[in-house]
Formats: C-alpha cells, structure tokens, sequence
C-alpha cells in the first residue's frame, strides 16, 4: 500500500488488503493541469480486472479531505461514508476489529449499457487509514 515512484517523475498510488489474493485498486498515469488531477484507476478482485483511462479529481472535490476524515475517526463511526466522482465512487465503512472496508466503483458512465464493478479494500484503522491519507495526498499533491 503506498505512493510508489515507478520511474522519474512518474508514480502509482496502490491500496491493497491483506493477502496476495486481496482486492486492489491502482491509480497510475498522474497529470496535471490548473487545479485538477487527471489518473487512470485500476481495480482487480478475484479474476476480475475493470480500469478507467481518465478519471479527473479538482481540488474542491475534496477526495483527500474524505480520506484524511477516516483516517481521523480511528475509533469508528455509524453508517456509510461515501466520497462521489463522476466516474469513481469510494464508500467507507468501519467494522469489527478495528478495520475500515472501502469500496471501490468504478463506473463507465450514467447511461444505460454503462458498466460498474466494485471492489473492497480491508485497511487497519489506526496507522492503516493514516498512512494511506498521507499516501493518497502525496499522490494527489500540487507542485
């Protein structure tokens, strides 16, 4: 799990579950232009590969925000935390032992014959969820 720099200048942001058979999600392909990030996202789960060439994040949709808030709530909260993208959506919710399961979608589009699949990362609340913020603010960061 991490900010991994492939080559110069070039990195991928990777949340992956426990396991070598667990979910993941890759956002790769970083560019940038004004106030808004352009990256592919990548999710595999059990045999199934979905990806998106383009998904574009600005800095006031808040996707690092979302994160830092879980990362900040360790101890737990009720309910369905939902961070929403035109093509992404990531849904947070903390179950027993401490672990926050996200789910990952990744849509295609809102019209019929569109395609979705979503995958879910198991991450430690504590010093898991910390680490992945800081990770995915880094990845998303302004230079």
């Amino acid at each position: 799990m991490g900010v991994i720099e492939m080559v110069p200048g070039q990195v991928e942001f990777v949340v992956q579950g426990a396991g070598a058979s667990a979910a993941s999600v890759r956002l790769f392909d970083r560019s940038r232009a004004e106030s808004e990030v352009a990256f592919a996202v990548e999710a595999v789960d059990d045999g199934v590969r979905a990806g998106l060439e383009v998904v574009v994040v600005t800095v006031w949709d808040g996707m690092s925000e979302f994160f830092d808030g879980l990362a900040r709530d360790f101890r737990g909260w009720e309910g369905e935390r939902v961070w929403v993208n035109n093509h992404l959506v990531v849904t947070a919710t903390f179950g027993s032992g401490g672990h926050v399961y996200l789910g990952w979608t990744l849509r295609s589009g809102f019209f019929p014959g569109a395609w979705r699949c979503t995958v879910t990362t198991v991450i430690e609340a504590g010093e898991g969820m910390t680490a992945l913020a800081a990770d995915l603010r880094e990845f998303l960061r302004e230079e």
